[in-house]
Formats: structure tokens, sequence, C-alpha cells
């Protein structure tokens, strides 16, 4: 008699369907594509590795390197020297012809030129470098053209220096030098040590004294401290080292009410606030000794 638990087993069939949950390593790769970094590495990152990794078996040949920075090299010139990318005209606005030949001698001396080979921030650093120029712009305009737009520095006074005379702008910079006075006659005369640097007190000097300007000869700079205001006829008004420019206009003042400065007057010394001096020229001490000399 068969027993009863070989009655209930059934033998196994062919093609019995398989257990459908993944494997232990199925399941782990499953989760793993779960995650955004994970499955953006897979798609992105692992082909990006594949290329460079076969690129860099490449570039390890020696034969390889030098054809690439040939074929490199070969593709850039022919890019560089297109007709749209050559320079072959220059254009220098707001320069006087002395600053435009100075300029010159940055630019390249062959032309037409590459704008790939125009270092234009190493240009308008040299030409700002010039004293007689405030600013610039250096830039390559449609059509092959250097556009240099220059912001020159305006003189306003001449400095008799000890190597000459030198023109300076109303910051004290020196702009460039001239032969001889005559050259700049229109401009005001500085001289002495320390002017140029007191240049704002020397053009408010000079405002000062409009009613003499026919006469001004010019201003010295004395010690480094003060003004003394150069006539012609030798006059000269000696200013204090504080507020020379009230010192000055009261001297204006005392000339327009009693025309002071055409008298035999060597000097005004007003250095001293409380007690103004005025020396008198040898002939007019003179007549003054001999008129005291009648009174007595």
């Amino acid at each position: 008699m068969r027993s009863l638990t070989g009655l209930f087993r059934r033998e196994p069939q062919y093609g019995m369907r398989r257990d459908p949950a993944p494997t232990r390593w199925g399941y782990r790769y499953q989760r793993l594509m779960l995650t955004p970094l994970f499955r953006i590495g897979v798609r992105f990152g692992l082909p990006v590795l594949l290329v460079a990794g076969g690129l860099g078996l490449w570039f390890v040949q020696e034969d390889n390197r030098k054809a690439f920075a040939a074929q490199y090299e070969r593709l850039r010139g022919m890019i560089e020297q297109r007709p749209e990318f050559m320079v072959g005209a220059v254009e220098i606005e707001g320069a006087d012809p002395a600053l435009a030949a100075a300029i010159q001698r940055f630019l390249p001396e062959r032309m037409p030129i590459s704008s790939f080979d125009l270092d234009l921030v190493e240009i308008r650093a040299r030409i700002r470098e010039l004293t007689a120029v405030a600013d610039a712009t250096v830039r390559v305009r449609p059509g092959g053209v250097l556009d240099i737009a220059v912001t020159q520095r305006v003189p306003v006074a001449v400095w008799r220096h000890v190597d000459g005379l030198r023109l300076v702008d109303a910051e004290g910079v020196m702009t460039g030098m001239i032969p001889q006075r005559s050259a700049r006659a229109e401009l005001p005369l500085i001289a002495g040590d320390g002017a140029r640097e007191k240049i704002g007190e020397a053009l408010a000097l000079f405002a000062a004294a409009e009613p003499v300007s026919d006469r001004l000869r010019g201003l010295v700079r004395m010690g480094e401290r003060r003004w003394d205001l150069v006539l012609d006829r030798g006059q000269r008004i000696l200013l204090p080292a504080e507020n020379p420019v009230a010192a000055l206009e009261r001297v204006m003042a005392l000339d327009a009410a009693q025309d002071m400065l055409a008298r035999d007057i060597v000097a005004v010394d007003v250095r001293n606030e409380d007690r103004p001096t005025i020396r008198l020229t040898e002939q007019a001490l003179m007549r003054l000794r001999r008129v005291s000399e009648n009174n007595n």
C-alpha cells in the first residue's frame, strides 16, 4: 500500500516557470539605477571616460602629438589670416602731431596684421605711460582699422626747471618741454622747487593778479614754502605761506585805490599781515633823503 506522502508528491515537469524575483546582483543594480547620480554617471560619465581613455592612449605616441599640433597650427593660421580679421590702417584721435608720432612707436611696423597678433591691452598701457596722455582707448573697428582715442593733457603753465622749460597741466603733471619761453608765451610762468606740486595755488594767484596781468612775469616758489609774484621793472610782491591769495587780493585793492605799483617800488612785502612793508628803489630813497634833509 502506497503511503499518503507518495500520493501527493508531484514530480517536477519540464518547462516549469522560474521564480520572477531578481538575483542578488540584479537587485543591487536596479537599486543603484534608481539613484540619479549613478544613472547620470552610467549614461554620460562612462562614455566620457572611455573616450578620454582612448584619446589618452592615442596621445601617448609622440608622432600623434606632433601631427595634432601641426594640424592645429595650420587651422589656426588659416582662421587668423582671414581678411575680416586683418588690420590695415591706424587712426589716432585727440593727439597733436608730436604726440601722434610718439604713439606710432608703440604700433607694429608692418601692416596689415592680424587682429589676433595685436595686444590691445599692452598698447593702451604703453600709451598711457606717456606724460602727455591722461587716458586712452584702443580698439579694432570694423573694416580693419585700429582706432586709438587719446585724451591729451592740457598744459596750463610753463615750469622753469634746472634742465629747461617744461609744460605742466592743472594736476602738476609734466606734459612736455619747450625750447624757449616764447614758444608758449600765452601760458603763465612758475619757477622754483615745489612749484609744480602747488600748481593749483599758483593758478589761483594768477587769477587774483588779473589787474596787473600785462605786467606779470611769473611766480617763484621760495624755499618750497611760499610765493613771490614777479612783475616787470624788477618789482616783486612777497606773499605769505598761509592764505597767499587773500594777501595778494589786498595788494591788488591797494594798487587800484592808490596806484601803488606804478611808483618807484622794488618790493611789497605782505608776509606779515599785521605789518606790510614797502621797499623803495635807490632813486626813490635818494629823493626821500634829499626831501628829508631840506625839511631839516
